[in-house]
């Protein structure tokens, strides 16, 4: 029984949150993954492991953004336990199919499609439901990171009463949130970013995000796409992160840009045709290293030259808040190709402190 690595594997995939709670248990659940840090099991947001089937990938299967390892709950089992002898591996996860499943195997319920929590048509009518950011606590959020003046195009919104559900087994909650578009390269709304906030003031600790568990979700189609700032030419931007981006925009509110909302997400962005140059806006830290050059390669294999920014802390809004935009400035000007420079650092383009 449970003889051949395939047959347990699939047998793991079935009980995938399970495999997680108790093999990862540094981790925790989010929407259809389950987040930790690597597959030693330590605290941190790396490495996502597929909970359900969809049409992305199967249940069990794993991928660490931060190193671009990846593989299946057998190797779960393996690195977390210590063991190296598939004999061991196997008899470990039989062991635990065992104490999982405490009733007899019954006939499959059959799959339930996606409900409308996680599809393009919720994210879109979510977004055309929250309203304009000017003035309200989203814009507050963001000039409190630094980013006193917003280029975002029209792709950030603001919703005063988004509902947050902490799990499944939880009553949803209700807090403001700032709301970002993410569209495909023909300008579709595919999903939407919701960043919940918090209402009585910002903090050192939170920056300003609502005291919850996980402040940032997303939902939707989401691999491929981004957040845009501006209409793409022949020169883009791409990095991690809403914040980072808008921080460059800050100062570069003229080049088109894009906010992947995670490490893999930017790897895997779809570029667009027609693509001269791609800036690869790299945060400081083992992901960055290992997106930029993914990115890079493949930018290459396109024709497109890339050319990495790097942030002198940890991303380009740290070095906003705590430099300013003119030290900001500077450090870009040294990294741009000398062209761009003239096309988008130009004066009247710098804002004032």
């Amino acid at each position: 029984m449970f003889s051949k690595p395939c047959e347990l594997a699939r047998r793991l995939a079935r009980e995938a949150e399970a495999v997680c709670r108790h093999y990862l248990s540094n981790g925790k659940r989010e929407g259809r993954y389950w987040l930790v840090g690597d597959v030693h099991n330590a605290p941190g947001r790396s490495l996502f492991v597929r909970l359900q089937d969809s049409r992305k990938g199967s249940a069990g299967k794993w991928t660490d953004a931060a190193t671009g390892e990846h593989g299946d709950l057998l190797d779960v089992i393996r690195e977390t336990c210590g063991l190296r002898d598939f004999r061991e591996v196997a008899e470990e996860a039989r062991r635990f199919l065992t104490l999982a499943r405490t009733e007899p195997e019954l006939v499959p319920k059959p799959v339930r499609p996606l409900g409308p929590a996680g599809s393009q048509d919720a994210a879109r009518r979510l977004f055309m439901r929250s309203q304009p950011i000017e003035g309200t606590l989203a814009e507050t959020y963001l000039q409190r990171r630094g980013i006193a003046h917003l280029h975002h195009g029209g792709s950030l919104r603001f919703h005063p009463r988004c509902y947050y559900r902490p799990d499944e087994h939880l009553p949803a909650e209700t807090w403001p949130a700032m709301i970002a578009c993410v569209t495909d390269l023909e300008g579709r709304v595919t999903g939407v970013h919701r960043t919940w906030l918090d209402p009585d003031g910002f903090d050192r600790i939170r920056l300003g995000k609502a005291p919850i568990d996980t402040p940032r979700r997303a939902m939707g189609d989401l691999l491929g796409n981004a957040v845009r700032f501006g209409v793409v030419d022949d020169v883009l931007a791409a990095g991690e992160g809403i914040e980072t981006m808008l921080s460059l925009r800050y100062v570069l509110p003229i080049m088109p840009m894009l906010a992947a909302l995670s490490a893999n997400h930017l790897s895997a962005m779809v570029l667009p045709t027609g693509l001269r140059r791609l800036y690869i806006a790299r945060d400081v830290d083992a992901a960055g290293d290992a997106v930029q050059a993914t990115l890079s390669q493949r930018a290459a294999d396109a024709g497109i030259e890339a050319v990495t920014l790097s942030p002198r802390l940890g991303d380009f809004n740290e070095d906003l808040h705590v430099f300013g935009v003119h030290a900001l400035q500077a450090a870009l000007q040294l990294q741009l190709v000398p062209e761009d420079v003239v096309r988008f650092l130009h004066p009247s383009t710098v804002p004032a402190e």
